[in-house]
């Protein structure tokens, strides 16, 4: 009889295909939880919505006048004293669009009723405070309003106002 050993192989057939199920498994795991992360970024491309936008120079806003500024979902609003206001377009109430309505020469939403005068100050309706605003600033001489931080307010006040 014969008593030298059976070589043994470091690992079966059982074994390696077990293996390769585990690594294709954490990979498929992996590229799901890479893709869910990039899906989750957010998504802020120059000059839209939630970066920072080019409103225009400060003289082709006259006095007492509102603009809307589609790229960035804000109105610009050139006061009586000549400072600039960034209104966001989004309700206080609910977040419906508030469109300006140059015939009333006020901000009216069209969900609920509530009003605004043209500094964003609740006239009307269930708001509970004034529209949001952007801040503002002067860059290359343009207004660039930055629509990534939203600054929430009661009222106006003086110094709310951007002044070139």
């Amino acid at each position: 009889m014969n008593s030298e050993p059976k070589p043994t192989s470091p690992i079966n057939r059982r074994g390696f295909l077990g293996a390769v199920w585990a690594v294709s498994l954490l990979g498929v795991i992996g590229q799901a939880g890479a893709a869910l992360f990039e899906f989750l970024q957010p998504r802020v491309q120059s000059g839209g919505f939630g970066g920072k936008i080019v409103a225009g120079r400060p003289n082709e806003f006259r006095n007492n006048t509102v603009a809307y500024i589609q790229a960035g979902h804000f109105y610009l609003v050139r006061l009586d004293d000549g400072g600039y206001l960034a209104l966001w377009q989004r309700c206080t109430h609910l977040g419906c669009t508030v469109p300006w309505r140059k015939d009333e020469k006020q901000f009216h939403c069209p969900c609920h009723s509530s009003l605004y005068n043209i500094k964003g100050e609740v006239t009307g309706g269930p708001a509970p405070r004034a529209l949001d605003r952007f801040p503002i600033e002067l860059v290359n001489g343009n207004l660039v309003v930055d629509t990534g931080q939203p600054l929430e307010r009661e009222n106006y006040d003086p110094s709310q106002a951007f002044r070139s």
